[in-house]
């Protein structure tokens, strides 16, 4: 259970946040940034079930509420809480308790309801349902039931814990509520990949993007930059928010979308399969820049605070390599199409990572925020490697799993600090650096664990 308070002017309310079930690590970061985005800010951390689909906010306004699920792909609904109980009696004893001024107004005779129940990890027959229904009779109701098309809503929702295999007789927790708002969930399914006019090998889940997008507290009118931009997943979640987007891509076919196609059955792309097209897909072109051909290890801007948000997911060296120009020593050439031909040479991740920090500390305006994933080998991970900078303050780090011995870490980072040439080479002094350095070998790493799995059921096959 999650029972946060938040800092803003007037009285507060108790509001009752459904989430959804998925990226549970990414929930609290991302309804933080919001509530800062709306004005409002935890004042203390709060006691966390990070499990629990059921967290309760302390806010000033319904308006904060609703602007909070406008921006949400955590949260499912969000409900103004009359009561709760960890038992029946409880529940009924904190609706008698709860302000008749509050309730009267959606209750009068001449307003039409619903009541809707919403269980967790347990289904109710229709009896029971009735039965909820009908406890509630002791409240002041006068508007008609309206099935369809109701005025007002109103919940009972019951939380039976997490544990499938072990759902209790009673609900741990109740609550009543009235309806507010619902979140964004639908977005994941309209922005999918699957419906998107161009596409990678890497294109960014939706849902992801989103959650990115909201941990960056992107906001209309702001400028929004990708460095590793790839096929623009990221830039549309941005542009959704009215953020201007642009990016860079080493990768001259991805930038200017020829050569092989990544869908199947389709073997090279079409004429018209680029990012401007994605964004037209979705009526934001005149949200997009532009995206162009550079290294993201030699800055093309001039100097000043340029970006709002820097939001990326740099290649691992999986699907995608790490590459950079490189000098006459270390190049290797790639002729792709219409004879364009690219030089490049192997580009570390250690130094990925530190010059995108170095980036975002110099071209992010102050409070701009730095979004990005940063792979790491797990049985060699812990909190000390997160490349760190003298002007960027961590925000949060969440981790999606990539398989048993590898995952990436989202890292949000806020800009606190003023850049200066001497910050330039900061992480050269900081082990920190030295400590992320054996991720260099992330690849090997990974295809070491994807092999000892394959033989190891191969071998288990032939027992």
């Amino acid at each position: 259970m999650l029972s946060g308070r938040v800092m803003a002017r007037g009285p507060l309310s108790r509001y009752l946040l459904l989430l959804a079930q998925e990226h549970l690590e990414f929930r609290l970061p991302e309804i933080e940034s919001l509530l800062s985005l709306c004005g409002g800010q935890f004042s203390t951390q709060p006691e966390i079930r990070k499990n629990s689909p059921f967290w309760i906010l302390n806010l000033p306004s319904e308006e904060m509420a609703r602007g909070l699920m406008k921006r949400t792909v955590c949260a499912k609904s969000v409900f103004e809480l009359w009561g709760q109980g960890q038992s029946a009696e409880e529940l009924y004893s904190s609706l008698k308790s709860y302000p008749i001024e509050k309730m009267v107004p959606y209750l009068q005779s001449n307003s039409t309801y619903k009541i809707h129940i919403h269980t967790f990890n347990k289904t109710l027959t229709q009896e029971e349902k009735i039965k909820r229904i009908d406890a509630l009779e002791f409240l002041p109701f006068e508007g008609k039931v309206n099935l369809k098309n109701p005025e007002h809503v109103f919940w009972i929702l019951e939380d039976y814990g997490t544990d499938p295999n072990n759902i209790p007789e009673e609900p741990l927790n109740s609550y009543v509520g009235r309806w507010i708002a619902d979140g964004q969930r639908e977005l994941i399914e309209s922005y999918s990949v699957k419906r998107r006019h161009f596409i990678g090998n890497t294109s960014m889940d939706a849902c992801l993007s989103f959650i990115m997008a909201n941990h960056g507290r992107v906001k209309a009118n702001d400028v929004v930059f990708d460095p590793f931009v790839g096929t623009g997943g990221l830039l549309l979640s941005s542009a959704h928010f009215g953020a201007y987007v642009c990016g860079t891509d080493i990768d001259y076919n991805t930038v200017h979308g020829l050569g092989k196609a990544s869908r199947k059955n389709q073997k090279w792309r079409g004429p018209d399969e680029n990012i401007r097209a994605n964004l037209r897909q979705y009526g934001l072109e005149k949200y997009y820049l532009d995206t162009l051909v550079s290294d993201a290890s030699k800055p093309i801007w001039r100097k000043g605070m340029l970006f709002d948000t820097v939001i990326t997911d740099p290649p691992y060296g999986i699907r995608e390599a790490t590459r950079r120009t490189g000098s006459p020593k270390e190049i290797t050439t790639e002729r792709g199409t219409e004879n364009h031909i690219s030089v490049s040479s192997n580009y570390h991740l250690s130094d990925i990572f530190f010059d995108l920090l170095n980036f975002a500390a110099e071209y992010l305006v102050m409070g701009g925020r730095l979004v990005y994933w940063l792979p790491v080998y797990k049985p060699e991970y812990t909190e000390e490697i997160i490349p760190q900078h003298p002007c960027l303050k961590l925000i949060s780090n969440c981790e999606q799993m990539l398989s048993s011995h590898t995952s990436r870490r989202l890292i949000t980072m806020e800009k606190v600090k003023e850049f200066e040439d001497k910050d330039r080479y900061s992480h050269f002094l900081d082990y920190q650096y030295l400590l992320y350095k054996g991720h260099n070998s992330f690849r090997e790493k990974y295809f070491s664990g994807v092999t000892k799995r394959i033989a190891k059921e191969e071998k288990d096959n032939q027992k």
